[in-house]
């Protein structure tokens, strides 16, 4: 039942956002993984592993870990995956954050099995940055330095994207009104946090471009619209994620900034960093969850809490979810043989 439908309900109470958790393009590549995993021959005689993947396939520790106990080993870089691999046709699979033509172009000298478990959304600016540049654009990419998937964008034209973080950043470009000039931004960032920014480099650069869809995706958007519904009934707010979750920090900045406390939004990666001094006097607590978080998770942080005394358990739902993303057409074939 919805806490709108229970006008002056005061029990304690867990207030759950909806949606949260994975979006479509997390669940593409976990499915990926996983239906690679299920295919495969194991043990193999020459002892490879059934699948590599090229760093996180998301940002989320629990997820890559189950993955791992079920064979698949994940690198930092292709040169740690043998050249016997190659030979092999062991799969190879890049993340859902994508990955620049460096390291496209590695993959192809090296002969590797290659399944790209890239975002569509993601693909999407990539594909975004490859046609200004072909125009003589210069772009400005608002993103997080080091990031997996502003590494993988910046390095479609390095020398033609310039990288900020913050609105501060803006007044430290410098362009002619001569140069034609395109913005494009990270997809998981929040759509409030990017606002000033953009509007700082709408004043600097009046001529300054945007694609015809925003960069932020759906899952990012409707999750921080959820936080902000849900801190209008609650005390507290936890938000569950990992700590390179991109999509996740900014959910905790949203519920923050929402609940007017730093103090009162919180992020974890699951039950075992709860901190019972943070419901203490409260008698609502909201919960939400990044796009690459499994709901088990949530679970648990929702048995703590029941635990704490918080038994009822309400709903605010924001806008409704059907996206899907069909899987790489190689382990369609896979799984179509299951």
């Amino acid at each position: 039942m919805n806490v709108e439908e229970r006008p002056g309900y005061m029990a304690k109470r867990i207030v759950l956002a909806d949606p949260r958790g994975f979006c479509a393009g997390v669940d593409r590549a976990i499915v990926t993984v996983q239906t690679i995993l299920k295919t495969a021959h194991t043990p193999r005689p020459d002892g490879l592993p059934p699948v590599y993947v090229r760093r996180q396939i998301v940002h989320n520790k629990h997820v890559v870990q189950e993955l791992a106990d079920q064979g698949a080993v994940f690198v930092e870089e292709l040169a740690e995956i043998p050249d016997a691999a190659a030979q092999a046709g062991i799969p190879v699979v890049f993340s859902a954050h994508g990955v620049s033509p460096t390291v496209q172009a590695e993959a192809k000298r090296r002969g590797l099995n290659i399944i790209d478990a890239t975002c569509p959304l993601v693909g999407k600016v990539h594909r975004e940055v490859q046609r200004f540049v072909k125009q003589g654009y210069e772009i400005v990419y608002i993103g997080h330095k080091g990031h997996d998937e502003a590494v993988g964008v910046v390095g479609e034209a390095p020398e033609h994207v310039h990288l900020i973080e913050h609105v501060d950043d803006v007044p430290k470009l410098h362009f002619d009104e001569s140069q034609k000039l395109a913005l494009l931004t990270q997809t998981t960032l929040s759509i409030d946090e990017t606002a000033d920014t953009i509007a700082a480099l709408k004043q600097q650069f009046p001529w300054i471009e945007e694609p015809a869809s925003s960069d932020i995706c759906y899952a990012t958007s409707n999750r921080q619209a959820a936080v902000k519904l849900v801190a209008e009934h609650v005390d507290v707010m936890v938000i569950v994620g990992s700590a390179n979750s991109s999509n996740s920090v900014r959910l905790m900045e949203v519920a923050a900034s929402a609940l007017g406390d730093t103090t009162r939004a919180h992020r974890v990666d699951d039950a075992s960093e709860l901190d019972d001094s943070w419901f203490a006097n409260a008698e609502a607590v909201g919960i939400s969850s990044g796009a690459s978080v499994p709901d088990s998770l949530v679970q648990g942080v929702i048995e703590h809490l029941q635990q704490l005394g918080f038994t009822d358990l309400d709903t605010v739902a924001g806008a409704g979810e059907n996206m899907h993303f069909v899987l790489p057409a190689p382990v369609r074939a896979m799984a179509a043989s299951l």
